[in-house]
């Protein structure tokens, strides 16, 4: 049998899930002094729903689940889709639109909700990216305003700075700005979601990648130049002057009203952000997934060099399931891309417990071994981990294997006392 895992998918080592935990205890904890509530929901969907035209470039990307049973006719299916009828999350705000509409009687409004789970993309795996990966996500449902998009700020940052990062970038962005960018350029709206994907590697693939993309979708040289030049014209990462300098630019295009809710964002980001990071309007900010409505957002860390995490607000969504309108509004942290960081970086958990071994002799009495879990139980009542073994007949390659392990103090039990 294969003793490896399937490509794109990884096994954890002891000292990784000390990391992970402890992340998690701090997405948990920050998160839940904001107001957000934990959730759960299942890692298969419909494939109707996984392939709703909401997620973009991932909806090529879904592990499709076949039928079962009576429902697999193998003789007379001519189509995929009469073999398929789900399959596993590319990530988790689609199954909490459908969560949401399902239980919205039940729910308090506007509901925060915290939702930490794997999710799965089949893509080619790479550093810090896999096909089998976890997300930790904060939404907050009918909050049509921009107190939502500050409290998700907020919140991320204020996890983010727990974690130790200092010096990295909220970039943002709304998605009326591009649209009134494309609409400026003269491209028809029925383009709008193809330029979007492919504008949104502008990070990996450069100006000339994207220039490619958009003439392989059939879009001449003169409209190609006019979007790309409308970005190199209103500049990167500029604060609300840049934000100012393209909205004159755009004139009657853009709704004014966009300006003002990006203003007061920053605004009320800055009266309440601790220090170590900046919010910065970039223009260039696409975020791939077909969903997004307005305001969207990105966490750039310069010692990962790319995101790691984003968001934005998604008010369409809901309708999709229950023809409803609900304002709806995310962010979602690279979990993945922060613990590769941290072990790069060979980061210890702070405040870990004391570790002692007790290692017992072989051929040791009952009475002996009765004491030795006696004290090992007031031990751990003090708050102490504690592991007790047989020694081993090689002991000093078991003390260093456990001294290597966070084991500080090491105690031997023999059957005579030396």
């Amino acid at each position: 049998m294969n003793k490896n895992p399937v490509n794109g998918m990884r096994d954890i080592l002891p000292n990784e899930m000390k990391v992970r935990n402890y992340v998690l205890k701090l997405i948990r904890e920050t998160y839940q002094s904001f107001g957000f509530t934990e959730i759960e929901t299942p890692c298969v969907e419909s494939i109707e729903n996984l392939q709703g035209k909401n997620g973009g470039e991932n909806e090529k990307l879904i592990f499709k689940v076949m039928k079962r049973g009576e429902k697999l006719n193998l003789e007379t299916a001519k189509t995929e889709n009469d073999l398929v009828d789900s399959g596993l999350r590319y990530d988790l705000t689609v199954p909490l639109s459908r969560y949401y509409s399902n239980h919205q009687a039940d729910l308090p409004k506007p509901f925060k909700a915290l939702q930490i789970g794997r999710v799965f993309r089949a893509e080619r795996p790479q550093k810090g990216r896999f096909r089998e990966f976890y997300q930790c996500d904060i939404d907050i449902f009918g909050d049509g305003t921009n107190l939502a998009e500050t409290e998700l700020i907020l919140a991320m940052t204020t996890l983010l700075q727990k974690i130790g990062f200092k010096g990295y970038e909220i970039r943002i962005n709304d998605r009326r700005i591009l649209k009134a960018m494309a609409s400026f350029s003269g491209l028809p709206e029925t383009e709008y979601d193809e330029v979007f994907i492919a504008l949104d590697k502008m990070d990996k693939i450069g100006l000339e990648g994207v220039t490619k993309e958009l003439l392989a979708l059939g879009m001449t040289e003169s409209d190609t130049a006019a979007v790309l030049g409308f970005f190199e014209a209103s500049g990167t990462k500029n604060g609300t002057e840049g934000l100012d300098a393209l909205a004159g630019k755009l004139g009657e295009v853009l709704d004014p009203s966009v300006v003002s809710n990006m203003k007061e964002i920053f605004a009320l980001v800055n009266a309440a952000k601790s220090e170590g990071f900046e919010l910065i309007f970039d223009p260039t900010l696409v975020r791939g997934m077909g969903y997004y409505t307005g305001p969207i957002f990105e966490i750039s860390v310069p010692q990962f060099g790319s995101s790691v995490g984003g968001g934005g607000r998604y008010d369409e969504m809901v309708k999709k399931f229950c023809g409803q309108e609900t304002p709806a509004c995310g962010f979602s942290v690279g979990f993945e891309r922060i613990i590769s960081i941290l072990m790069d970086e060979n980061f210890q958990v702070p405040d870990a417990p004391e570790k002692v071994a007790v290692l017992l002799e072989k051929g040791l009495s009952e009475e002996k071994k009765a004491a030795a879990f006696k004290d090992a139980q007031a031990l751990r009542a003090e708050g102490k981990c504690v592991a007790i073994a047989m020694m081993a007949k090689n002991k000093k390659f078991q003390k260093d294997q456990l001294a290597a392990d966070g084991y500080t103090d090491i105690r031997e039990v023999y059957e005579r006392e030396f």
